[in-house]
């Protein structure tokens, strides 16, 4: 066990859950547990710089969803539902509730459903950038224009192979949201790949051949699941069953700044009762894997209570 106020080490469990593990990474030994979910092709290192942080005075477990990272292999069905059911089976393995859960982008609908489906889990909510039902796209017809008008580019990547860790790192580095490259935004590619014997696997686009490597996100869960990420027809808002705060990334996900994924007001609206707070100089990617976004995520989860909205 780490002396308190030393850095704790990082280390990966696996967690058992339908089909197989669940893999985790968990940083700390003692204190309030606080359970982490990312985004749609993301991993449990979207993490890195907010665990050391909170591994100091929690126990702060990471998960890879399931589809993801360590846990690409576990099987369908996807959705939330599923990674609620995933969540709530790694807060018991971690000794109980009520937890603090934190979700980054699709995370945060995950761990939304998770405090629905099993509310004496869950203490509170940090929502960091996700969780509140997202507008079509201007002029999409249909989910799947949608999602690829929101995602395209980040979709693209899990149909390519790359012939090596140094292309799959530029690939990252020329990301409009990554002009600030740093070890956490290197840790964060390279554990998102994965390498393959057969250069050309099923589900790949032929412009991938010759490549040894592929991103860990298997396309077809990150396709499963976006469409639950929508304000479609018949949703409504709907009030969380615990507390709750958004945090708000000021820029969008390519860094722009008048673009954010949520506009100011929107997390409100749609989870009535959740305090809203926007993170300046952050996108949507560096409101984890950036210093500032980092830090405002790790107040948010220490706070002794959520500020009334």
């Amino acid at each position: 066990m780490p002396d308190h106020g030393q850095e704790p080490g990082h280390r990966r469990e696996d967690v058992p859950v339908r089909g197989g593990h669940l893999r985790v990474g968990v940083w700390g030994e003692r204190g309030p547990l606080v359970v982490a979910a990312h985004g749609i092709t993301s991993s449990h290192l979207a993490w890195t710089l907010i665990g050391p942080d909170l591994g100091r005075d929690h126990r702060f477990v990471a998960v890879d969803l399931r589809g993801r990272g360590g846990s690409r292999d576990l099987p369908a069905p996807y959705g939330m539902a599923a990674h609620a059911e995933d969540l709530a089976r790694v807060i018991g393995h971690y000794g109980g509730g009520p937890a603090v859960l934190a979700g980054h982008s699709m995370g945060g609908f995950v761990v939304a459903e998770v405090a629905r489906r099993h509310p004496g889990l869950v203490e509170r909510l940090v929502l960091v950038d996700g969780g509140a039902p997202l507008p079509l796209p201007p002029g999409a017809g249909d989910v799947p224009e949608a999602i690829e008008r929101t995602t395209g580019p980040v979709l693209a990547r899990l149909r390519r192979t790359f012939a090596s860790r140094a292309e799959y790192r530029d690939l990252w580095r020329a990301h409009p949201a990554f002009a600030d490259w740093t070890e956490a935004c290197a840790a964060y590619a390279d554990y998102d790949l994965v390498e393959v014997t057969d250069a050309s696997p099923p589900g790949r686009d032929a412009a991938g051949t010759g490549g040894r490597f592929v991103a860990a996100c298997r396309i077809e869960a990150a396709l499963a699941d976006a469409p639950e990420v929508y304000a479609l027809p018949g949703v409504l808002p709907r009030p969380l069953p615990v507390p709750a705060v958004f945090l708000r990334a000021a820029r969008g996900m390519l860094d722009e700044p008048g673009a954010p994924l949520y506009s100011p007001g929107r997390a409100a609206e749609w989870l009535p009762g959740t305090a809203e707070t926007t993170v300046e100089g952050v996108n949507h990617y560096t409101i984890t894997l950036g210093p500032a976004g980092a830090a405002a995520v790790a107040d948010a989860v220490r706070r002794t209570r959520v500020p009334t909205p």
